[in-house]
């Protein structure tokens, strides 16, 4: 009896303890990521899914995404809020697919900076495999309005923020998406920052931005944003107006060209995004044209962000033509 009731305990431990002893160690050396001593090429993927309809985020689709993801060869997710599901962590790190973690400043007091409950996430979830990096804000740098109208409140916070998840999780790096190249100001204010993840939109060739990172920083970073819609607003440079998939394949190859071919600067990329997200810009029972987005001229090819048409599928998971362009790519480098 208590044989039964010794193996009963230690079979309830090890359950409760999911992940506990399984954490992968992340950490920075010189420019790379490094998983378990390896260095790690992000090919990645924004993911927010939404369904038609609805205007929050839900995983219902989960598994048939995740099987699309391991076809076009995606290793790591990122998302913009943090996933407090135990079920989809486990899914997602199943499928041997890193997650990317974003935090908010002002969440209403969930799991977001300005109320201090993001670590509680992290130290709920920090033992789980499936994390590669905690990331802190996305695009805020455009947003001094959000912060007193000082771009340096917000950098204080960040590396506030970055200074106790070191403190309570020494095993997975800090990031932040920041859009374009970060400035004197940012570096300077953000020494607590691992990894520098840069929202790009440079057409459809980030080049120049790898050799400005080089000269300004010897840390990693990645492109935590980058790629085309399928809708062209205007015709332009041989893409007729209307939907165009093969616009957004043609600007989605450039740019992983780019990125790969860079990689002793760049440690990769998560594209946008996976899914086509109706609630962005309209009817939410309908695709439409328009949306914002700042900084956003680059977008390629028609300068215009259509923001419902970022999918590499659309909200039914059809596959668009860039899919096949990012499974080129993000497969080849497994080779």
């Amino acid at each position: 009896m208590m044989k039964r009731i010794l193996l009963l305990l230690m079979i309830t431990g090890l359950l409760s303890c999911k992940g506990a002893d399984n954490t992968n160690a992340v950490e920075v050396s010189g420019r790379s990521i490094m998983v378990n001593n390896t260095p790690f090429s992000i090919k990645g993927i924004c993911y927010h899914p939404v369904a038609k309809g609805a205007e929050q985020r839900s995983f219902e689709n989960l598994n048939q995404d995740l099987d699309l993801m391991l076809e076009a060869g995606i290793n790591t997710i990122r998302v913009y809020a943090p996933i407090d599901n135990l079920e989809v962590l486990d899914a997602i790190e199943e499928a041997g697919i890193k997650l990317i973690v974003g935090f908010g400043y002002n969440q209403g007091g969930h799991f977001d900076i300005l109320s201090g409950t993001f670590i509680d996430y992290v130290n709920s979830y920090k033992n789980h495999p499936v994390i590669l990096m905690w990331e802190l804000g996305n695009e805020y740098n455009y947003h001094p309005d959000w912060f007193d109208g000082d771009l340096k409140n917000w950098y204080q916070a960040m590396n506030d923020a970055a200074k106790l998840v070191h403190e309570n999780d020494p095993n997975h790096p800090v990031t932040t998406a920041h859009g374009e190249l970060p400035d004197e100001l940012a570096l300077k204010s953000s020494p607590n920052i691992d990894v520098w993840g840069m929202n790009v939109y440079r057409w459809d060739d980030p080049t120049d931005i790898f050799e400005a990172w080089k000269e300004r920083s010897d840390k990693p970073m990645y492109l935590s944003e980058a790629g085309g819609d399928s809708y062209m607003t205007i015709a332009k440079a041989g893409y007729e107006a209307g939907v165009n998939e093969k616009g957004q394949a043609d600007a989605n190859a450039n740019i992983l060209e780019s990125v790969f071919n860079n990689q002793e600067i760049c440690s990769g990329v998560t594209m946008f995004s996976f899914t086509d997200g109706w609630w962005k810009a309209g009817n939410l029972d309908s695709q439409d044209p328009g949306g914002w987005a700042p900084n956003s001229s680059g977008v390629p090819y028609d300068g215009t962000p259509n923001e419902e048409y970022w999918g590499i599928v659309d909200i039914d998971r059809n596959k668009k033509e860039t899919f096949d362009i990012i499974k080129s790519y993000y497969k080849q480098l497994n080779e």
